[in-house]
């Protein structure tokens, strides 16, 4: 009895191949794809195997279409995580929740990325580090912020673990509004604000030299670090809140009553 194999469709190979560059997280959810014939054209294929691959991945719920037939990377995927922590962490307290959850992930990504970040890894990493170093140096705390969060996301690609680069990715959302949320905090009100630029370099400068055990330390020495001062300043501002309303509370007494005096 002979077995013969099957070659793969070249649909499906188109197919696989999308699949994997959005569950890796190249293509990211509401990212419009190129035209069909565009597309056809990059990937070297015919039109109808191109269209039957993008209505696979349709059939899958990774990808939707619109009106006019244009393919854009499905918003949903992800969402059932992410949603409901979106709203959760508009919370103060749960922020502080986030920043412990990423204390693990980030001492994880960055242990990983020392061991397997390829030279294209590296170089994305080194450009994030190095925008951070210059939006310190002009004081801006926006592009402190952002450049924060994107040093962080290249780190997470760089870890090459597929599990943890998705859930980061469905994640983002929230994890970029927590990362810019804490970073002008800190930037405004530590007392040594250069501190946090150090805490990123000895990430960096482990990643660099593929110490994956300095890299992984670091990582999570900065995450504790960002968590403790984040708690002293949220404790701070609680009490001069408390305070505020003690203060203003004397404005909804009524004033006591004179007593008459008898005629």
């Amino acid at each position: 009895m002979s077995t013969s194999i099957r070659p793969v469709k070249l649909a499906d190979a188109v197919a696989d191949h999308l699949q994997q560059l959005i569950l890796e997280g190249a293509l990211q959810p509401g990212e419009r794809l190129l035209s069909e014939r565009d597309l056809s054209v990059k990937l070297d294929v015919s039109r109808p195997s191109l269209r039957a691959a993008l209505d696979k991945l349709v059939q899958l719920g990774l990808l939707t279409t619109d009106a006019q037939g244009v393919c854009y990377v499905s918003k949903s995927i992800g969402s059932t995580l992410r949603d409901p922590l979106a709203l959760l962490f508009e919370e103060p307290d749960a922020r502080i929740d986030c920043m412990e959850f990423r204390s693990v992930v980030e001492a994880a990504a960055a242990g990983y990325a020392a061991t397997r970040a390829s030279e294209l890894d590296r170089q994305a990493i080194q450009e994030q580090f190095e925008r951070m170093s210059a939006a310190h140096e002009a004081g801006d705390a926006d592009e402190i912020a952002k450049s924060d969060a994107d040093f962080h996301f290249a780190m997470y690609s760089a870890s090459h673990n597929t599990m943890l680069l998705h859930v980061m990715r469905s994640l983002e959302t929230v994890l970029r509004s927590n990362v810019y949320l804490n970073r002008r905090n800190l930037f405004e009100h530590r007392r040594e604000p250069d501190t946090q630029l150090a805490e990123h370099k000895a990430i960096y400068d482990a990643i660099m030299a593929r110490d994956p055990e300095r890299a992984s330390e670091a990582a999570r020495q900065h995450m504790v670090s960002t968590v403790r001062t984040q708690q002293e300043i949220h404790d701070a501002e609680r009490r001069l809140q408390a305070s505020i309303r003690r203060m203003s509370g004397h404005d909804f007494v009524a004033p006591p009553k004179k007593r008459s005096r008898a005629g």
